[in-house]
């Protein structure tokens, strides 16, 4: 590359200006000088090419109105506020990056750049430009920066996710916590009940009973001392009084029977779960006083595990209490059958009733305990319900059919 292709000026030495060419021309970067007066006194080929320009085009020429004449927007640059040319006004050197050049085909690429005053003999003489096209560095950055944003918004959204995750768990653990409180108070209830019914009745007809037995042992030990009449007349009393006792056993049996059929219904086992579900849905209507449609339709070979069956049997009671407890209704249809391999169970009534929030309220043990149940025996609990036009409950569970 000769020096007379880089315009250097003439009155250079050959020898400096030789070196000083391929010292140019060795770099990739854009550099170029200007005078006083802006006007370009030597640029390089790398320069010169960025801007879209023959080196000879660019001598002589304005560089902040050629290339720097406008803001990255296309808005007017002032030489005024041109960095470059501050560098030999104020004799401050300066370095940027965040604005443009443009070509010679009114084209624009981010730069950056950096203007250092040329001082000779103690006086400015202008200043040497070096730039470079940014264009790939700052599509990269912005690139890096978009990804980095994403990632935050990445980031802020599992946060997010988490955070509610920890949150319906959080939920869902204090919801097991008050249903588990409510089964143990609901147990405690019926212990009490029981307690209360063994006492109150099966402990007076024992009371009874053992007064009874006392009676009978006072009088046949008198029965020596009184006369042959007398006698009679006692042992047709101790006949009474044993009727009455036999009564008072009879009630206790009885008594005894209701209390085995609360805990645990012997036709459960006796007759299988699908009787013991139309036995109980007898007993509710009649208690409830309710109309009762009833449609069962089960294969006869059907039978689901012990564990299964009694899930499945309190699961249908809850349903009954459900009704009875909340729904004020006078019909109540049951319908129990078999459809792809799912075990059917639908409890519907013309009460009043409920709404979705009612349904899904932390306080409804009764619905929760029954969605547990059935979540165990890896089916679902289907409910809908609006106000004013009863409720449907449907059990749906996997069938376990009998070779």
């Amino acid at each position: 590359m000769s020096a007379s292709a880089l315009h250097l000026p003439p009155n250079a030495p050959a020898l400096w200006r030789e070196r000083l060419g391929l010292l140019l021309e060795s770099t990739g970067e854009g550099v170029f000088g200007i005078d006083l007066a802006g006007d370009c006194v030597f640029i390089n080929r790398a320069g010169a090419r960025m801007l879209g320009l023959a080196t000879g085009e660019v001598m002589g020429r304005n560089m902040h109105a050629l290339t720097h004449h406008s803001h990255p927007d296309g808005s007017p640059y002032a030489d005024s506020d041109c960095p470059i040319f501050n560098a030999f006004r104020s004799g401050l050197p300066c370095r940027v990056d965040s604005e443009v050049f443009w070509r010679a085909d009114g084209t624009a690429f981010a730069v950056e750049y950096s203007s250092h005053p040329i001082v000779e003999a103690g006086q400015v003489q202008g200043a040497v430009v070096t730039f470079v096209d940014i264009t790939e560095r700052k599509r990269a950055a912005g690139e890096l920066q978009r990804a980095h944003d994403e990632l935050a918004r990445a980031n802020d959204e599992l946060e997010r996710r988490v955070a509610a995750r920890t949150q319906e768990l959080s939920q869902a653990l204090r919801q097991l916590r008050e249903l588990s409180a409510y089964s143990e108070q609901v147990r405690e209830d019926e212990r009490t009940r029981i307690a209360r019914e063994v006492h109150d009745e099966l402990g007076s007809l024992l009371v009874a009973l053992k007064m009874d037995v006392n009676w009978l042992h006072k009088r046949l030990g008198e029965q020596g001392e009184r006369s042959p009449e007398a006698a009679g007349d006692m042992r047709q009393q101790m006949r009474c009084k044993c009727q009455n006792m036999s009564r008072l056993i009879e009630n206790a049996v009885d008594n005894v029977g209701r209390i085995i059929t609360d805990l645990r219904p012997s036709i459960l086992d006796h007759q299988g779960l699908w009787a013991a579900l139309e036995w109980q849905a007898q007993e509710f209507v009649q208690s409830a006083e309710l109309q009762l449609h009833w449609q069962m339709e089960v294969p006869e070979t059907l039978h689901l595990p012990e564990p299964a069956a009694i899930a499945v049997f309190r699961i249908f009671q809850e349903m009954l209490s459900n009704v009875g407890r909340h729904a004020q209704a006078s019909v109540i249809a049951i319908r129990i059958d078999t459809e792809d391999d799912q075990l059917q169970l639908r409890v519907q009534d013309n009460g009043v009733g409920a709404t979705r929030q009612a349904l899904e309220a932390p306080t409804a043990y009764g619905v929760m305990g029954m969605r547990e149940r059935a979540r165990q025996l890896g089916g679902q609990l289907h409910i809908t319900s609006e106000p004013g036009e009863g409720s449907c409950l449907q059990l749906s569970i996997p069938l376990e059919v009998a070779p």
